[in-house]
């Protein structure tokens, strides 16, 4: 009886015990930190053997983590479980802004950004105004391999993927436009001049439902809503720099981190209507994720190295954790929505 009990535990603490969530963020001048988020403590740091890690997602199966890599042009692929780095994968100048779908890793190359970390005083050192068109390098995760490029605009900067998988939508910051792309072939399939709009657009978020897409216009202080169909349908006024955006699970409230005025904005997207303004005593806050639960925000704060906790239903901020070395990106698993990732 007590070895029928014995072998009982055994496999209750090895096989039957769920995984604690984690969340796992890129800093600029290190790797990446994993956080246990019920306890919120830093319990790894992952070498991910590369320089300059910026964006960071996890593939659909949760097996695998992946980081753009601007000091070495590269992507690396390592073992979410046991964070050991399977492959680094080339895929052009300064890999910045990843998007994953299914096994596959769409990636943003500058060949016109300098891929130096801002300085202090320089958040915004990569904004050259270059028209040299960016590459989207599309990466399969499982072979370690590029499979191919599509042409995006000057200094592509956010991606994202429509909702049947069939498109790929790009933000081109040099030159004022989102560009739309045939998921198979890259082909151009429509150009939205955001110049009557505003300037410089950044962020870029599909709804859940898929029938509205929300893309941040940095320099002038607004985001644009577009229908399902890539057609202006408002255009809405944020705090300075608005830059990371993402919807919330079900689709109700729209999150924008405005980084130079230290807020992270709520808005109902029954009409866009501010709901409330968070306030942030952090600096260059650019990129967040939800909790798997839900239930909470985390915030990444690169010059203030930490990630501030807000709570997301009373919209409050409950805490923070310090992460060294200018934290850029967050992602957790179970996945969740955020500015980096979904969960289809």
């Amino acid at each position: 009886m007590r070895f029928v009990i014995f072998i009982l535990a055994c496999m209750l603490a090895s096989c039957g015990a769920p995984e604690s969530p984690k969340a796992y963020v890129t800093s600029q001048k290190g790797g990446i930190t994993v956080i246990d988020i019920a306890t919120k403590q830093v319990i790894d740091n992952i070498d991910i053997q590369s320089s300059g890690p910026r964006g960071i997602g996890i593939s659909s199966d949760g097996k695998y983590l992946v980081t753009a890599n601007k000091g070495d042009a590269n992507l690396s692929v390592i073992n979410r479980s046991s964070g050991e780095v399977i492959s680094h994968v080339e895929v052009g100048k300064n890999p910045e802004f990843i998007r994953v779908f299914n096994d596959l890793v769409f990636v943003s190359t500058e060949p016109a950004s300098s891929g130096k970390p801002p300085s202090q005083h320089e958040e915004e050192a990569d904004d050259d105004d270059d028209k040299t068109p960016a590459q989207i390098a599309v990466v399969n995760i499982k072979q370690g391999k590029k499979l191919r490029e599509i042409e995006g605009g000057p200094e592509t900067e956010g991606i994202e993927l429509s909702k049947d998988g069939s498109k790929v939508i790009v933000t081109n910051e040099a030159d004022n436009t989102i560009t739309v792309h045939d998921f198979q072939s890259g082909d151009l399939l429509k150009t939205i001049d955001v110049v009557p709009f505003g300037d410089r657009p950044r962020g870029i978020k599909v709804s859940p439902k898929g029938d509205l897409y929300v893309s941040t216009l940095e320099h002038s202080d607004n985001f644009i809503v577009l229908d399902g169909e890539f057609n202006h349908v408002k255009t809405v006024a944020t705090g300075k720099n608005p830059y990371g955006v993402s919807f919330d699970s079900n689709g109700d409230r729209l999150f924008v981190a405005s980084s130079k005025s230290k807020q992270l904005e709520v808005f109902n997207t029954s009409d866009f209507s501010k709901i409330k303004d968070i306030p942030l005593d952090g600096k260059r806050c650019w990129h967040f994720s939800f909790t798997p639960d839900n239930k909470e925000i985390l915030m990444s704060c690169g010059r203030s190295d930490e990630l501030i906790v807000i709570d997301a239903e009373s919209l409050e901020v409950t805490g923070n954790i310090p992460v060294a070395g200018i934290p850029w990106g967050v992602v957790t698993f179970p996945k969740a929505i955020g500015s980096l990732d979904d969960v289809r």
